[in-house]
């Protein structure tokens, strides 16, 4: 179904296009062949408009909404016609300086191990027909580093296309401190990549209140669910913030955990103090954020949390859940 309708779409663009006048829906229907199966009866014989005009209503709007300029115009009978003008519809010529180049190509490197690498380097390659300094190598390295993002869960294709076309999704996801996945129903706002792991920022339904999800937590398919959302979506700003709390990066306070020396070096590097203890063991104060409890139990016997207390009994909830399976 959506093939068959990418290519109507196709079709009816290029027809108006490709037109020197103003069709009529008459000649649209004529020549563009899933218009005529639309308002042909199973009989085969002529049908209803009815078919016709729904569908070529919701295309012409589907064209519009892609961005594409099209005229309506009423001749001197009062029929009424259609065409996209190729000067409207023309875009402006691209003028990249060497800096913009390299960001693209930046970029572009950032997706290489993603399921998105093709489409950027399908971009480049648009831009490269449609102008690009021939000078300008946007793949070329400007750097000793070099960037990228790996995405290895599934649920990540999926979840970045209901973000983009604001679609609710259900999942299963299985929190830290659970034994069990439960269902999920989230209106996803977006996708953001913190300490080399995958969050999905939204609302969550079912608690009626925003929540951030794991992607490695979230097992089997992602669904979609209906369409519209409920909840009003935040800026881009407030999103990552919210990221950022639930991953822990924003802290209020300060914990105190005994860490094995030779360990832990993520730890040791946002500790705000350092004392050796002695016996293989030192202390560590260390900024203490929602989802401190979660990275904690990473590290397994090479931590154990002084206080505060409340920190203490999270992390082991956690691991009790993990010893149970």
């Amino acid at each position: 179904m959506a093939i068959a309708k990418a290519e109507r779409l196709m079709n009816l663009a290029l027809c108006l296009l490709g037109a020197r006048r103003p069709l009529s829906k008459r000649e649209l229907r004529d020549s563009i062949e899933a218009y005529v199966e639309a308002a042909r009866p199973e009989g085969g014989a002529a049908g209803s408009d009815d078919s016709f005009n729904r569908m070529f209503e919701r295309d012409k709007d589907d064209l519009r909404e892609l961005g594409l300029v099209i005229d309506t115009v009423e001749n001197l009978d009062g029929e009424v016609g259609y065409l996209a003008r190729r000067d409207s519809n023309r875009l402006p010529p691209i003028t990249l300086d060497a800096e913009e180049a390299a960001a693209l190509g930046l970029a572009a490197k950032v997706w290489q191990q993603a399921r998105l690498a093709g489409a950027a380097s399908g971009a480049l390659q648009k831009l490269r027909a449609a102008g690009l300094p021939e000078d300008v190598d946007p793949y070329e390295a400007h750097g000793a580093l070099e960037p990228r993002i790996p995405v290895h869960e599934a649920a990540f294709e999926p979840l970045m296309l209901a973000c983009r076309d604001r679609r609710p999704v259900l999942f299963e996801y299985r929190k830290a401190s659970a034994a069990r996945p439960e269902p999920r129903h989230v209106e996803p706002w977006a996708l953001e990549c913190w300490r080399g792991h995958w969050y999905l920022a939204g609302y969550d339904r079912d608690r009626g209140a925003e929540r951030v999800f794991r992607l490695s937590r979230i097992t089997g398919r992602v669904r979609s669910r209906g369409t519209g959302f409920t909840a009003p979506v935040p800026d881009v700003v407030t999103v990552r913030e919210t990221v950022a709390g639930w991953a822990g990066e924003i802290a209020d306070r300060s914990a105190l955990i005994r860490l094995r020396s030779g360990a832990g070096y993520p730890l040791r590097a946002k500790a705000t103090a350092v004392r050796e203890l002695g016996d293989g063991w030192d202390e560590l104060e260390i900024p203490y954020g929602h989802g401190l409890d979660a990275w904690l139990v990473e590290f397994g016997p090479d931590v154990v949390v002084l206080e505060p207390a409340e920190l203490r009994a999270d992390v082991v909830d956690r691991l009790r859940a993990v010893a149970k399976g």
